[in-house]
């Protein structure tokens, strides 16, 4: 992978090694333990365009917190890394998406500027073994790392697992939008 960010993170909780590049060709493998999160990522990976290797493992057995939290952490820092080297970007993206009687909004800024307003509505506790407040801590976590503004709006839904899924879909098509080049600058303050 050319342009490829490494990141190794150990901690007593998790191990993570992640290579990621943002202007990749769909070369994806992932195993963080959790077959569901590797589902969601592959997601967001594919259809962003990304090579991405990603191997972790944590202390699952006493629940799913550190590892997707330090996973977002890493995919994070790793991404933030790969767009302040894009050069010129378009910066703003947008995706509203379709999954069968499901709709969602995802709308990002990528500008250095770290915000994310979740709105997930889940009717149920868990999905794929994980807690379904998790969803909404990974998009912050990778938001804050990230530096990006990212807002997720959910428009209506009728099922969780759809729900989820086009949350990951529409994130990775409104980074792709934002990371597309630009000929001018995107800031009146001339950088990001």
């Amino acid at each position: 992978m050319s342009n490829t960010i490494t990141l190794n993170r150990e901690t007593k909780e998790t191990t993570i090694e992640l290579a990621l590049n943002i202007n990749g060709s769909q070369q994806v493998s992932i195993d963080t333990g959790l077959p569901f999160f590797d589902h969601m990522l592959n997601q967001l990976a594919t259809h962003a365009g990304w090579d991405l290797t990603l191997k972790s493992t944590g202390d699952l057995e006493v629940d799913d917190h550190h590892l997707i939290e330090d996973v977002a952490i890493c995919l994070g820092q790793a991404f933030n890394q790969a767009w302040r080297q894009q050069g010129k970007i378009v910066r703003y993206g947008q995706r509203l998406l379709p999954m069968d009687a499901s709709l969602l909004m995802v709308a990002v800024d990528v500008c250095g500027r770290a915000y994310s307003i979740t709105d997930l509505p889940f009717s149920r506790e868990s999905l794929g073994g994980i807690g379904t407040e998790m969803w909404k801590h990974f998009f912050y976590t990778f938001a804050i790392n990230s530096a990006i503004t990212l807002h997720i709006k959910t428009e209506y839904f009728d099922n969780n697992h759809h729900l989820i899924e086009a949350s990951f879909k529409g994130l990775a098509f409104a980074l792709r939008e934002a990371l597309q080049v630009s000929e001018r600058d995107n800031s009146t303050k001339g950088m990001l």
